[in-house]
């Protein structure tokens, strides 16, 4: 990755734009933030920033999604963590925003409120027309630089990451340019069979990431848990109801497509767990009836799982094996990492709510790598050009041909 970092410039008296990856893990019930990694994750960046001027910036949830919400709790968490004054306006591209920003002096952090209030934060663009939304066409005016340390939304293509490289100079924060470094490095030393364990809700991004991988020798057994297990137990016909998301005959028909194509890769969950009057109740797959919700995997499931864990030479990891949020239904969640962490294959573990667990259970060290990214880091390693990378790329290649 031939990019600019924050060496290569003098940042003393720059007013700097950051965007950062604060898309923190939201309990359901207090709408408190209930895993602060990418928040940590980001004062690496902050601190070699502390002569500058600085304009944080990070998006909170989708819209529509219990986890979408304001940046004023991220704000306080950040203002423990660093043990200093963090700015916050309820602002994004406004006046309140623009003026937060004339008013800053040296070695000051002001936090914008989420980025996803601007509805062009929202839709992808090419780079050429992210330059021209009215976010950057506003804000670029203030900056002397701009910082892209958001890895986990590498693979998006927003304004607030390919849009302003394309008017401003940009470099990699500390963030980007480690995770780079480390899986790079990695990825040299992987070694076969690949087992990649993946969960989550973002199904049509995993989806096309699965394919990419097994055709790229990424992935000998995918082991699927989550709503992609549901999606790809319902293409098995083992779950007979609706699932109820977004797209969905569009989905299983990609699921059934893939089981076709690749019969001996996909692993699917044998036993699962539901929620019956708050209690957890485990049953066989075949016995799920249509009013049932899967909230969990099931012990013999993880048994099958461990097993083809255990003999992997690279494990890849990511996304939350059921309503984690939950303690009755954290346990195939805590399992799979427990089993990751103590093989003996090189491992990667993938997201913010799996890397908040891992933390919570002390298994952070066994693991070779650690990442808040998820479906940027899926794309990374089916060797995709993710977005950002690539507008970080074509930046170094502007700012030295000068």
């Amino acid at each position: 990755m031939k990019v600019l970092t924050l060496d290569d410039f003098d940042l003393k008296g720059m007013t700097v734009f950051v965007r950062v990856d604060m898309n923190c893990p939201i309990d359901p019930d207090t709408m408190e933030i209930s895993g602060t990694k990418r928040i940590e994750e980001a004062i690496g960046t902050l601190q070699a920033l502390k002569e500058s001027k600085v304009v944080v910036a990070s998006h909170q949830g989708r819209v529509g999604n219990n986890d979408y919400t304001g940046m004023d709790k991220h704000a306080k968490v950040l203002e423990k963590l660093m043990n200093r004054e963090i700015k916050y306006v309820e602002d994004t591209i406004g006046e309140a925003a623009q003026d937060a920003i004339k008013n800053l002096e040296d070695g000051d952090i002001l936090l914008l409120d989420n980025l996803r209030l601007c509805a062009e934060e929202n839709y992808e663009f090419t780079p050429e027309n992210a330059a021209n939304t009215i976010m950057v066409s506003r804000l670029s005016k203030f900056f002397d630089l701009c910082v892209l340390d958001s890895f986990p939304s590498a693979h998006r293509s927003h304004p607030s990451i390919v849009g302003f490289p394309q008017v401003i100079p940009a470099c990699a924060g500390r963030i980007v340019e480690r995770e780079v470094r480390n899986l790079d490095e990695i990825m040299t030393v992987a070694k076969a069979p690949h087992v990649i364990v993946l969960g989550g809700s973002k199904v049509p991004d995993r989806l096309e990431a699965i394919r990419l991988l097994i055709q790229n020798g990424r992935a000998d057994h995918v082991l699927l848990t989550g709503l992609i297990a549901n999606v790809f137990m319902r293409a098995q016909a083992r779950i007979k109801s609706p699932l109820g998301i977004k797209r969905e005959d569009e989905v299983v028909a990609k699921a059934h497509a893939l089981i076709g194509e690749y019969p001996d890769v996909f692993a699917t969950p044998v036993d699962i767990a539901i929620d019956k009057d708050g209690a957890r109740v485990e049953m066989d797959v075949r016995e799920i009836a249509k009013t049932d919700k899967i909230y969990d995997l099931g012990p013999k499931t993880i048994e099958y799982y461990s097993k083809l864990i255990a003999g992997a030479g690279t494990v890849f990891i990511s996304g939350p094996a059921g309503y984690f949020e939950k303690e009755n239904f954290s346990f195939g969640t805590k399992a799979l990492l427990d089993s990751v962490a103590n093989s003996m294959a090189t491992t990667i573990v993938s997201g913010g709510h799996l890397t908040s667990v891992l933390k919570r259970l002390g298994l952070a060290e066994k693991i070779n790598h650690v990442s808040t990214a998820g479906g940027a880091l899926v794309l990374y390693l089916t060797g995709e050009k993710l977005p950002m990378i690539k507008a970080l790329e074509d930046a170094a290649k502007k700012y030295r041909s000068k």
